[in-house]
C-alpha cells in the first residue's frame, strides 16, 4: 500500500495547509472511564474532520496522473465531500456532489461554500454513491470514491501524528464509515511496529461491516438509519475488509443513545464538539469501561461537524438528567439521588 517514507512524505504536503492536529489526555475523562485516555483531536482541522487529509493528497495525485480533468465528481454524507471541496477549489478544479436527500444542512453549506455543485439524490449514501458512478460515466468525469490508495495514505498522517506522540498505547478506538480511518490507523501502527489493539466501532443501526467482519464475507444490510451520518454504510469496501480483518481486533457496535451520551462526555469533560462518528469510539470505549480499567488507551475523535439543531436536541435532553458527581464535589444528593 505505501511505506513509512513515502507515509512522511505525505505528512509533508499535507501539513502544508492542514497542520497537524493535536492529541490531549483529560482528566476527567481518565475520572469517567476508569483509566487514561488519549483522545486524537481530527475536530481540529480546517475542515472539522480527518478527512480534509485525504482529499488533500488525492487531489494532488491525480492532477499528476491526469492534467486535464473536466470535472469531478463523487457522493458522500459530508465529511468526504467538505475535504474534497477544499481541495478541488484550491486546484481550480470543477466538483459535483451527490449527497442522500434529507442530508445535513449545514455540510451541504459547507461543501457549497467551498464552490462545489450539491445534489441531493435517493434515500441513502451507498444509493447517492451509485448514481454519481454513472454520471462520471455519462459525462466524461473523474469519480472520486470514498476509498482509495491515497486516501488512505492521506488520512493515515492522522495515526502517524497520533502513534509517534502516544507509542505505547494499549488499544485505539477508530470510528468505521467507509474504512479510510480504520485502516489508515492499522498500516501505520504495523509500518511502527507497534503492540496495539486496534478496535473498530461502527452503529448498531448501519452495522454492515461489523457482520463482514464476523462472517469473514461482504454483508450488506438494507438500512443505516443513524443520526451518525458519518458511519451509515449499508456496503462495505472488499478492500477494506481485508485490511480490517487482518489488522483490527474487533469490532464494537454502538447505539444512537451511546453516542449521544458520548457527545454531551466530550462536552462535559473537555469541552470539545464532537459529531456523531466523531463520538463512537468514546463511547465504545465507554462500553468497555471495565475492560479498559487502569490501561493506557487512545480514542480518535474524527470530526465535529454536526448541525446545531441535532446539537440542540442532544444538549436539551442531557439539562434533563442528573449532572454526575465530580471527584471533589463535596454537594450532599438531591433527596431521592444515588450519592
Amino acid at each position: 500500500m505505501f511505506d513509512l517514507h513515502q507515509l512522511r512524505q505525505a505528512a509533508e504536503l499535507i501539513h502544508q495547509s492542514v497542520p497537524p492536529t493535536p492529541q490531549y489526555t483529560w482528566p476527567l475523562l481518565a475520572e469517567r472511564l476508569g483509566c487514561q485516555v488519549w483522545v486524537k483531536h481530527e475536530n481540529h482541522t480546517p475542515a472539522g474532520a480527518f478527512k480534509v487529509r485525504g482529499g488533500v493528497l488525492y487531489i494532488n495525485e491525480l492532477i499528476k496522473r491526469e492534467p486535464r480533468l473536466p470535472g469531478l465528481v463523487t457522493a458522500t454524507r459530508g465529511n468526504h465531500g467538505i475535504s474534497l471541496a477544499m481541495a478541488a477549489r484550491n486546484a481550480g478544479l470543477r466538483l459535483q456532489i451527490l449527497v442522500p436527500e434529507g442530508n445535513s444542512a449545514e455540510k451541504n453549506a459547507a461543501m457549497r461554500a467551498c464552490g462545489a455543485e450539491v445534489v441531493e439524490y435517493g434515500r441513502d449514501f451507498d444509493t447517492a454513491r451509485q448514481r454519481a458512478a454513472e454520471l462520471a460515466e455519462a459525462n466524461g468525469w473523474h469519480f472520486v470514491p470514498s476509498l482509495h490508495p491515497d486516501l488512505i495514505k492521506g488520512v493515515a498522517t492522522y495515526a502517524l501524528e497520533f502513534l509517534e506522540a502516544v507509542p505505547d498505547l494499549r488499544r485505539v478506538y477508530v470510528p468505521i464509515g467507509l474504512g479510510s480511518g480504520i485502516c489508515g490507523m492499522i498500516r501505520t501502527r504495523d509500518l511502527l511496529g507497534l503492540n496495539m489493539q486496534i478496535i473498530g466501532v461502527v452503529s448498531s443501526a448501519a452495522d454492515a461491516y461489523a457482520q463482514s467482519f464476523e462472517q469473514g464475507r461482504i454483508v450488506c444490510t438494507e438500512t443505516a438509519n443513524t443520526f451518525a451520518d458519518g458511519m451509515a454504510c449499508r456496503m462495505p469496501s472488499p478492500d477494506a475488509l481485508v485490511i480490517i480483518r487482518k489488522g483490527a481486533a474487533r469490532i464494537v457496535r454502538v447505539d444512537d443513545a451511546e453516542i449521544r451520551h458520548a457527545i454531551v462526555a466530550f462536552h462535559e469533560d473537555t469541552h470539545t464538539l464532537a459529531e456523531g462518528a466523531g463520538a463512537a469510539a468514546l463511547a465504545a470505549a465507554m462500553q468497555e469501561r471495565e475492560r479498559n480499567r487502569g490501561e493506557r488507551i487512545g480514542v480518535v475523535l474524527s470530526g465535529a461537524n454536526i448541525d446545531r439543531e441535532v446539537l440542540a436536541s442532544i444538549f436539551g435532553a442531557a439539562l434533563v438528567r442528573p449532572r454526575r458527581r465530580l471527584v471533589g464535589d463535596r454537594r450532599s444528593p438531591a433527596k431521592g439521588q444515588t450519592p
